[in-house]
């Protein structure tokens, strides 16, 4: 997936992060969203960590929300 760009909703909770970790692992480049910014600064340090801080970016957002998706 090297040169790819995954953007994993709900990227703080467990599926999310699991999800995360495999494409990260699998190449790809990862934009965790969630809504819990502390949950989400967590899987970022996390992840950053173990794939490097260039590989993952996290965004607040509430998907559900047209509003945020839109701008």
């Amino acid at each position: 997936l090297a040169g790819q760009i995954a953007l994993v909703t709900g990227g703080a909770g467990g599926i999310g992060r699991a999800t995360a970790n495999r494409l990260l692992r699998e190449g790809a480049c990862v934009v965790l969203a969630d809504i819990d910014e502390t949950a989400l600064a967590s899987a970022n340090d996390d992840l950053a960590k173990a794939y490097g801080k260039d590989f993952v970016r996290p965004v607040v957002i509430d998907v559900t929300s047209e509003d945020q998706v839109v701008s």
